[in-house]
């Protein structure tokens, strides 16, 4: 595993020289912590997390909770682990000043830095140039090393296997928790540390997904789900779509047309084009059958995104992104939103990019599923 490291320290330095940052604060909130697990390996539970580069020297970690600091011990990645005394800093700031001045400091997550913290590190750099290093942090971890695609691939395993407990808890008179609390079993049984799950049940009424509810399904019920299961902090997602009983027309008609768009999506993912073009793909299936209002963000987000330490990753799957897809970046491709076919549907497929074209991460096939009844 110290490969692993060496491989993440030397891309994210030489992101660094390239935008002339001769300190790099990894910061994690409460619910962003993708870039400290990055250079610590270690999942972590407490607020404000942090790792520390500089351009030359050891990495520095500090966490505030007892149990946060044990656990980037014993991962091993990282020897100098110091104590995060709130809201003085004070372990940081003298950190910061150990390697002489810094002429600019990036700080990934600034966005979501308090503005304490934030106004602390500014008085006691009153010389340094302090800019945000979200951007360089995603980009780092867009491309995957092969330790990671393959949490990735069985993360993708295990999405395939939560697919097929969500499918066999579909009945007439079921609540939507009880199929999310069936689903959440199996995925923990199979190792999964976390899930992040959106469902949907009902006709053409149905506009978005949510958290499970307590509506009972009804016999003609599609049933939608987005299934995010996490393992050894990495993530992999399916969209699928499933009716109880017999589809109707307007379902039939509504998978045709997202099966097309997905498929033509992932037709274009290869390395060198850009989330634009694969959006692009995707939305001209539905404005050739005279459905593009839907593609707009009066409808829906995004045509897919990417996958990693955060669920919902860069790029977004959007036309007018152009951020470049390189070999060994992971996305999901899904199409998804309403349509009046059959109400908001989702279909979609994680996928590793190549060099000429990609790797699908599912087992599962894009069929209009139908539950037994």
């Amino acid at each position: 595993m110290q490969t692993e490291l060496t491989w993440r320290m030397n891309r994210i330095r030489r992101a660094m020289a390239d935008e002339e940052i001769e300190g790099l604060i990894c910061y994690g909130t409460g619910w962003r912590k993708e870039n400290v697990r990055y250079l610590t390996g270690s999942a972590l539970r407490g607020s404000f997390p942090i790792a520390y580069i500089p351009t030359i020297g050891e990495t520095t970690a500090f966490a505030g909770n007892g149990q946060d600091l044990q656990a980037i011990i014993d991962y091993g990645w990282i020897e100098d682990v110091r104590t995060l005394t709130l809201p003085s800093c004070r372990e940081l700031i003298i950190r910061l000043g150990e390697g002489g001045r810094l002429g600019k400091l990036g700080i990934a997550h600034l966005e979501l830095m308090p503005k304490l913290f934030l106004d602390t590190i500014r008085k006691s750099l009153p010389n340094t140039e302090v800019v945000s290093a979200t951007g360089l942090m995603n980009k780092v971890r867009l491309v995957k090393s092969e330790w990671e695609l393959e949490q990735i691939k069985r993360a993708g395993i295990i999405c395939s296997a939560g697919w097929e407990a969500f499918v066999g808890a579909l009945k007439p008179g079921v609540m939507e928790y009880e199929i999310v609390a069936k689903v959440e079993a199996e995925l923990k049984r199979l190792g999964a540390e976390d899930n992040f799950m959106l469902i949907a049940s009902g006709g053409t009424e149905v506009m978005g997904m949510t958290p499970p509810g307590n509506r009972r399904l009804q016999l003609g019920d599609m049933v939608r789900t987005e299934l995010t299961p996490q393992l050894n902090g990495y993530w992999a997602q399916i969209c699928r779509s499933a009716v109880l009983g017999e589809p109707s027309e307007g379902q039939k008609k509504s998978f045709a047309l997202f099966k097309e768009a997905t498929e033509a999506g992932l037709a274009v993912v290869k390395a060198g084009v850009t989330a634009h073009e694969i959006a692009c793909a995707e939305n001209d299936v539905f404005r050739k059958y005279g459905y593009g209002e839907y593609c707009t963000s009066q409808y829906t987000r995004v045509r897919g995104h990417g996958h990693g330490l955060h669920a919902d990753e860069v790029p977004a799957i959007v036309e007018g992104n152009h951020t470049v897809l390189e070999e060994n970046a992971v996305i999901i491709v899904h199409p998804n939103t309403f349509t009046p076919l059959a109400g908001y549907h989702v279909l979609g497929d994680p996928v590793v990019v190549k060099k000429e074209g990609y790797e699908s991460l599912l087992t599962t096939e894009r069929v209009l599923f139908t539950a037994s009844v």
